[in-house]
This record gives structure tokens, C-alpha cells and sequence, in this order.
């Protein structure tokens, strides 16, 4: 072989290594980040707070009431499956009307309407299904579902902070 050969085949050597050294070394770097990413959102979820929403609110009762609260809650929500349906189909021709070059004022308000109609028929099967469930408490464990639902349902105190 002639010395200029060697140096081409060199150089392509020493090209193809640095591709290469830099593809690992960008790879690592981006399973890094990634990972470290990852733990961070780990980390924030396994907060110290306790998880929020209305099926946590009978936590601090016995295994046997809790179940009766979370079937009673899932009953209601089945029972509420057309209003919840409507209710999203509102929010969706809503959004529609909100769309159109024309806005139609009264069209829009109607939607929200019946919106609201659907929401309020929800809201009424799910508080339905929290007193039967209250009926069924003696007066100490209905003070601690009530101090259950008072901390599941408040508001987080920085949640007001980001609304407009």
C-alpha cells in the first residue's frame, strides 16, 4: 500500500471513531437526563400530601366502609353516564361554536346551557351517594368522614395562584 492510502484509510478511521465516540457519549448523556428526569417526577408524586379527590375521603374508616363508599361512588357514576356523556358533548360543541368564523352567541349560551344542566344532574347522583353512605355512619365515623371529605375535596392552596 501507498502512503497516501494509509493516511485516507487513517483518517477515515479517526472520522468514524469520532462519530462514534459522539454518538455513545450523546446517548449516555440523553439516558442521563432522562433518567434523572424521570426520578424527579417520582420524587414529586411521593409527596408527603395525601392524594385529593372524592374516593379518598372515607381513607380513614374501616376496609369494609371504604369499599361500601368507593361502590356506592362507582354506582353513582354509572347512573350518571348519559349526563356525564352530555355534558362532554356540550364542552365539545362549545368549543365548536367557539370555532366558527361567526360567533353565534345564542347558540353558544344554549350549549352552555344544557352544559351546566348535565353537570348539576352529575353533581346531585354523586352527593346523593355521599349522605346514603353518611346515613349509614355512626355519628363518630361521620365526623371522620366529614373531616375526610373536608381535606380530599379542598383546594390545594397554590391552586388559585395559577388561574387567571
Amino acid at each position: 500500500m501507498n502512503e497516501a492510502r494509509v493516511r485516507r484509510w487513517l483518517l477515515l478511521s479517526v472520522v468514524l471513531n469520532v462519530f462514534l465516540a459522539g454518538g455513545v457519549a450523546g446517548g449516555a448523556v440523553r439516558w442521563w437526563l432522562t433518567e434523572r428526569g424521570l426520578s424527579e417526577r417520582v420524587a414529586a408524586t411521593t409527596s408527603t400530601e395525601p392524594p385529593r379527590g372524592l374516593r379518598y375521603a372515607a381513607d380513614e374508616l374501616s376496609a369494609e366502609q371504604r369499599r361500601s363508599f368507593r361502590v356506592g361512588l362507582r354506582d353513582a357514576r354509572r347512573a350518571a353516564a348519559a349526563p356525564i356523556q352530555v355534558a362532554r358533548e356540550g364542552r365539545q360543541e362549545v368549543l365548536r361554536l367557539m370555532r366558527e368564523p361567526e360567533l353565534d352567541a345564542g347558540a353558544v349560551t344554549q350549549a352552555l346551557a344544557r352544559t351546566r344542566e348535565a353537570d348539576m344532574a352529575t353533581r346531585a347522583r354523586f352527593e346523593i351517594s355521599v349522605v346514603d353512605f353518611a346515613r349509614t355512619l355512626s355519628p363518630a365515623e361521620r365526623q371522620t368522614f366529614a373531616s375526610g371529605l373536608a381535606r380530599r375535596t379542598a383546594q390545594p392552596a397554590d391552586a388559585g395562584a395559577s388561574r387567571p
